[in-house]
């Protein structure tokens, strides 16, 4: 064996064995990225190429007038809410027609504080609502009408569910951020029970943030980069992310876990660390973030940020830049934007009304989005796109 097959070899051997506690595991298609690395050959690629895209303009009436801040996606349902915590949430039909819109927000046992993540159970009629204020998940059907709560995995301090998806009939899995042993966890729909804990071995929380005290105050100012997925439905799979760890679990029918992905060098090999993200996933490419774990606070200024994309054919890195073919001009997609939403829909976006408008007297739209524009005035709701694996 040569001498870089070789350190290759012990890269690979170190990353595993030093994510999976000894447990033996298979790497024939685990990926490696480089996190230092971010001269890549680029990219130019049209969305529309390798994913399906689809338009849905938000009824707009005095009563549905929001944000278009997407929680769920169904066969038949939209939830949609505000980024304020008004405790609105708008139910549209899948073309996007208003059907109701329901608010208990409150501080009864029957209402929610705040409604960080909202995700829809079409097959069980249930609306489930994490209200991290109070540690639990409210329970309500499609009408808004209270059906029970239970409560977040108990262990004290600041332990709460940061993110959370319908998992399957039975059960929700979500994700502790602040949880120093057992981040994710599938959770029973019925009561809140743990039906499974699913452990990502690392060897300390770490934590993708930056902090400063305020001695005169005795205040600790906390800031960080904003959302990340830790949980990412993939057509049937599920990945799981977890900062303290330098590998990427698939998490497997039987609970079991699979590395997919692994960084080099290791994250408590480095200061400041270098973090890194999974943002986009399609059959043909995955596309990466890495973030610098600095802040300046005279600037107000830090987080630094690569992008990067895996071609899963070419079995390469490349830099990209990805543009949505439903524009005339070069309008670039930024893939770090894109929320996701289930195994059928990769993710979200939402197009401004004011400025799909703009568009559409510049003759700058095509197809489909041309002809929703059509229909706009700049205070109508935003457009949402929704960004779907090819059959």
């Amino acid at each position: 064996m040569s001498s870089s097959k070789l350190y290759l070899a012990l890269i690979l051997f170190a990353i595993i064995s030093g994510c999976t506690d000894g447990n033996k595991q298979s790497t024939d298609k685990l990926i490696i990225v480089d996190v230092t690395k971010t001269d890549y050959q680029k990219k130019v690629l049209i969305l529309q190429d390798f994913m399906d895209v689809e338009y849905i303009p938000l009824e707009t009436n005095d009563e549905f007038l929001n944000q278009g801040f997407v929680q769920d996606v169904g066969k038949e349902i939209i939830l949609v809410r505000n980024r304020t915590g008004d405790g609105n949430i708008f139910v549209y039909d899948r073309n996007g027609k208003a059907l109701r819109v329901i608010n208990r927000k409150g501080q009864g046992g029957e209402e929610y504080v705040s409604s960080l993540i909202i995700r829809l159970d079409e097959e069980n009629g249930e609306i489930f609502i994490n209200d991290h204020s109070r540690r639990k998940i409210v329970v309500y059907d499609l009408n808004g009408k209270y059906k029970r709560s239970f409560n977040h995995k108990e262990g004290g301090g600041s332990m709460f569910y940061t993110e959370m998806f319908n998992y399957d009939k039975d059960n929700l899995i979500c994700y502790d951020e602040y949880n120093e042993e057992i981040s994710f966890v599938i959770v029973s729909k019925k009561d809140g029970s743990i039906t499974k804990e699913i452990k990502i071995p690392y060897k300390e929380r770490l934590y993708l943030e930056q902090q400063k005290i305020d001695r005169a105050s005795e205040t600790t100012y906390t800031i960080s980069p904003g959302y990340y997925r830790t949980i990412i439905p993939f057509k049937g799979d599920w990945f799981l992310l977890d900062h303290s760890c330098d590998t990427i679990y698939s998490l497997l029918p039987d609970y079991s876990i699979h590395p997919s992905i692994a960084r080099t060098p290791p994250i408590r090999s480095m200061d400041p660390g270098v973090f890194l993200m999974l943002r986009q996933l399609s059959d043909h490419y995955f596309f990466f973030e890495t973030i610098k774990n600095v802040f300046d606070w005279d600037t107000e200024r830090g987080f630094p940020k690569t992008f990067m994309m895996y071609d899963r054919q070419e079995k390469a890195f490349f830099n990209y830049t990805v543009y949505n073919g439903d524009y005339s001009t070069k309008k670039e997609l930024y893939m770090n934007w894109l929320r996701p939403v289930n195994h059928e829909i990769e993710s979200w976006q939402p197009l401004e009304a004011h400025q799909l408008v703009e568009s559409y007297k510049k003759g700058e739209l095509k197809g489909r989005l041309k002809e929703i524009a059509a229909t706009l005035n700049e205070e109508s709701n935003p457009v949402i796109m929704l960004i779907k694996h090819k059959n």
